[in-house]
């Protein structure tokens, strides 16, 4: 069995400096807000190409405090794609906001700049772009419309650290922008962690009070705040990994080339990374008109795989919309399934997926 993900492999390489590094942290015995964190606050603001990053619990809370430190809330309207994780628009409605569902381009599946500006009302306030799958979202457009309409931006870059668009970072286009540490993403942490990176400094310095109760000095609160921030255990795993980030994303990007060279001709729809786009792979998803039956086949020939993800966000019972009405989102929830692509495969492996992919195709 070939699995979707192996989180062991990656571990098992940088186990000795993990283990060091949890060691380092003990002794210091500063677990909230200490040198780990503040260290790689400063090495991912670099990455990102911004001023400011700062560390929080988790990818969910990077976007709901974005919003509130941008000041979004009731009445507001904010534009962002009906194909994706459920949290670029749950955390809309955690700030008193309306998420406007617009339709994705099928082939990259971002929100399409073309739907964005039929969406603008007078109570939209903000967009908030989402780069799926590590593909960036057209951002030059996104951004041209928003200050043309004098729109907020909040990329949602959970899934893209290390992307770019046009040669610019994902994180380095918007108001703010919110990266998630889960353990599978391609900057993973051994737990939950998440960060939101900004060129504002009041934006940030908003940031950094939510994240601690409002705190704007010890124990002088300003304002109803939250308890979100990175722990130094996690912002220590963080470090150790983060150098190994550039080799890792070259890493999926030949295995990502090396399958369409194998899927070439297949009964499958392939991924599509754009000219202006540097696309990082957090997923390899592909499309098959019966998914079911095609993810079905793939287990039987001894190969993993996933579906990101199976109902368009309006669609959620927590939404409870017509999807018909975001026919590409529909569509792509009926048809898309990943399949392995992380930078510990081996090369017979990924010959092996491919093989399997464009057997279990020919067969569904």
């Amino acid at each position: 069995m070939i699995p979707f993900l192996d989180l062991r492999r990656q571990h098992a390489i940088l186990r000795g400096e993990l283990m060091a590094t949890v060691a380092r942290v003990l002794d210091a015995s500063q677990f909230i807000l200490g040198a780990e964190g503040q260290a790689l606050e400063r090495e991912l603001a670099t990455v990102c190409g911004v001023r400011h990053a700062i560390g929080v619990g988790s990818g969910t809370d990077a976007l709901r405090l974005a919003l509130a430190a941008l000041g979004l809330g009731p009445g507001d309207e904010v534009i962002t794609p009906a194909f994706s994780f459920v949290a670029s628009s749950s955390t809309i409605v955690m700030a008193g906001a309306v998420p406007v569902f617009v339709d994705v381009d099928p082939e990259t599946y971002n929100l399409d700049p073309d739907l964005i500006e039929r969406a603008i009302t007078p109570r939209t306030r903000a967009v908030l772009p989402v780069h799926l799958y590590g593909h960036p979202a057209p951002m030059d457009r996104i951004a041209a419309l928003a200050r043309a309409h004098g729109l907020l931006v909040i990329e949602d870059a959970a899934q893209a650290v290390g992307a770019t668009y046009d040669g610019r970072p994902v994180g380095a286009w918007g108001d703010a922008a919110c990266l998630s540490f889960y353990p599978t993403k391609n900057l993973g942490a051994c737990g939950d962690g998440g960060m939101v990176v900004t060129d504002r400094d009041e934006v940030a310095e908003r940031i950094r009070r939510l994240r601690h109760h409002g705190d704007h000095g010890r124990y002088h609160h300003v304002e109803l705040g939250w308890c979100s921030r990175l722990d130094e255990l996690q912002a220590a795993a963080l470090r150790v990994k983060l150098p190994h980030l550039a080799a890792w994303t070259e890493a999926r990007r030949r295995i990502a080339a090396r399958y369409r060279t194998l899927l070439a001709g297949a009964p499958l729809g392939l991924p599509v990374e754009r000219s202006r786009a540097r696309h990082v792979y957090h997923l390899f998803t592909v499309r098959h008109p019966r998914r079911d039956a095609f993810v079905k086949s793939l287990a039987d020939l001894g190969v993993g795989s996933a579906v990101h993800y199976p109902l368009p966000v309006p669609g959620q019972p927590m939404f409870g919309a017509d999807e018909r009405r975001w026919p590409e989102a529909s569509r792509a929830a009926r048809e898309v399934v990943s399949l392995p692509c992380y930078a510990e495969l081996t090369d017979e492996e990924v010959e092996e997926v491919a093989r399997a992919a464009r057997l279990a195709a020919e067969r569904c």
